[in-house]
């Protein structure tokens, strides 16, 4: 897989809270124009991840050091050496899952900080394998013309990779204001409940009380923020709890959304060869991820669901994955892809978005839409996953371009992450942290060397598909309460886009789906525009920023 795809199998996959996911596959990597005229070995060595050097032995070499990685992670638990208060197994261990449930569920201030610290054990022994692989892999990326591995992968977007940074500067200006908005609510709130003492006014938010492990999403915090005079309209995760809706039915509900718009229903090996709950007998990473594993017909996801609303729309986002693999799959080989990494993405979070209360009232889940006073609240809910995560989304790959490049050396590793996280998300860690210590390891993507702009970049481009595919469907009300499910109409415009495949340039397939070529954040600010008015009225006389 770092040397190219020798085999045709292809993996995308959400990130831990469904908008994450990575690829292994040969295709073209659509940076160099006119795909046409461009060599085959060209396009795939453009879309490698880590490019080995041409020695058998350095070959091997980054080939173990990626291996042990994931398998560092993958093992990854936290075995207390004194007293604690969480909840550990016959061995005195406690693995991601059951940290991430304390991150999301306990308000206890110094249970947080141990999980939250918890976590990070297992990253340190990544260090120096770290470094090498960097170094194996930029001798990879030279050989093939790069400047360093960094350079590759911005290569990849059908411009200059500079032009590139810079287009992700001017979308994050975009939908910056947005984010410190939201952040200057969350914080007051949070110094609410856990005091100012915890929660400085002007300061940083400390990175264990936002309910997630990485704070890259905040919606375990709903209930602290949430409106207190608008209510809290319904509870996705209660209605599948309270009707026993199992993972199965959860996915058959996913399927039956993307038939609703008049495409095929899923071969029956997917339901045979999918993996939809964590197994009993074996360790498995339970990063959700879609699999496409003879590029044609072997469609499948891999899970470990929970009833959740939050697994709930990573099912709609894998099924995503899938879908557009499908479509795609009368394409040569070299063109099996998505017009650049951040569509696969959006694709699943597109239909994600059309979760909305007429579609729960479809599906029988709720007996008729909330009242439109109740919008700022689902907004709120939405706002905490999906702007939340826009900096942390955009500086993953900031300090991984930093690092490949040489800019930050590997005795300035885990300074260099918390700068970008404070100076982009405004968070601190809740206790000192040095080089002794490699936090970005404790993230999947990191160890696993999955790109992560992709990731921003479909927070972008979804909302870009949603508003066009509503126009399509005819809708005309307010972007937020849009659903597109049962529109054959909008079924065909995404097909048309789907099933281009990478055999154009990324400008080409956006306009053919949104009608312009530029990435524009106008329809994300669109969708959020009432919950930005409210969150300018709470913001009020507080010191925002940090």
């Amino acid at each position: 897989p770092h040397a190219g795809a020798e085999q045709p199998l292809a993996r995308l996959g959400g990130d831990d809270l469904g908008v994450v996911g990575d690829e292994v596959r040969l295709h073209p990597g659509g940076a160099l124009g006119a795909h046409d005229e461009v060599e085959e070995l060209g396009l795939g060595a453009l879309d490698l991840t880590l490019p080995a050097p041409d020695e058998p032995e350095k070959t091997g070499e980054l080939t173990r050091i990626t291996t042990r990685l994931e398998a560092l992670y993958g093992a990854g638990e936290y075995c207390p050496e004194g007293d604690t208060t969480l909840e550990v197994d016959e061995e005195g261990c406690i693995g991601l899952l059951p940290l991430e449930r304390v991150l999301a569920e306990s308000r206890d201030p110094a249970q947080l900080e141990e999980a939250w610290v918890g976590w990070r054990t297992i990253s340190p022994p990544m260090r120096d394998l770290y470094v090498r692989m960097v170094e194996l892999a930029n001798e990879g990326a030279a050989e093939l013309g790069y400047s360093d591995v960094g350079a590759m992968w911005r290569s990849k977007y059908d411009m200059d990779p500079d032009d590139f940074a810079a287009e992700l500067e001017r979308l994050w200006g975009q939908v910056r204001p947005l984010y410190e908005a939201l952040h200057c609510h969350v914080r007051a709130r949070l110094a609410d409940t856990y005091g100012a003492e915890v929660v400085p006014p002007g300061e940083p938010i400390p990175a264990h009380l936002l309910g997630n492990m990485w704070s890259q999403s905040w919606g375990n915090v709903f209930e602290l923020v949430a409106p207190r005079t608008t209510g809290s309209a319904y509870d996705l995760t209660e209605i599948l709890e309270r009707r026993e809706v199992d993972p199965l039915e959860m996915v058959r509900y996913g399927e039956g959304f993307f038939s609703s718009l008049g495409f095929d229903p899923l071969p029956e090996t997917f339901w045979e060869r999918s993996l939809f709950v964590k197994p009993e007998d074996r360790e498995v990473v339970c990063h959700a991820s879609a699999w496409d594993v003879d590029q044609v017909e072997d469609l499948r996801i891999k899970m470990c669901i929970q009833q959740t609303a939050e697994d709930f729309q990573t099912i709609h986002h894998e099924l995503g994955h899938n879908y557009y693999q499908r479509a795609y799959n009368h394409l040569p080989l070299l063109y099996r892809g998505s017009a650049n990494d951040g569509f696969h993405e959006a694709v699943g979070d597109t239909i994600g978005l059309s979760v909305t209360p007429p579609y729960l009232v479809e599906l029988g889940f709720i007996e008729e839409e909330p009242p439109a006073e109740q919008d700022v609240a689902l907004l709120l809910r939405d706002a905490l996953e999906k702007v939340a995560f826009l900096p942390f989304g955009l500086l993953v790959d900031q300090w991984r371009w930093k690092v490949f490049s040489g800019e930050v050396s590997p005795d300035e590793y885990n300074a260099a992450w918390w700068e970008l996280r404070t100076r982009y998300q405004g968070i601190q860690p809740p206790v000192a942290r040095t080089e002794a210590h490699f936090d970005p390891g404790a993230k999947y993507h990191i160890p696993g060397n999955t790109p992560y702009t992709r990731y921003f970049l479909a927070h972008i481009l979804q909302f870009q598909f949603h508003r066009a595919l509503c126009e399509e469907a005819g809708y005309e009300g307010p972007l937020n309460r849009c659903t597109i499910f049962g529109s054959k109409e909008a079924g065909e415009k995404l097909e048309r886009m789907l099933a281009m495949g990478q055999s154009r340039p990324w400008p080409e397939a956006l306009e053919a789906i949104a009608g312009t070529r530029q990435m524009d954040a106008g329809a994300l600010l669109d969708y959020f525009a009432p919950l930005s008015a409210w969150l300018e009225e709470q913001n009020r006389g507080r010191q925002c920023g940090w």
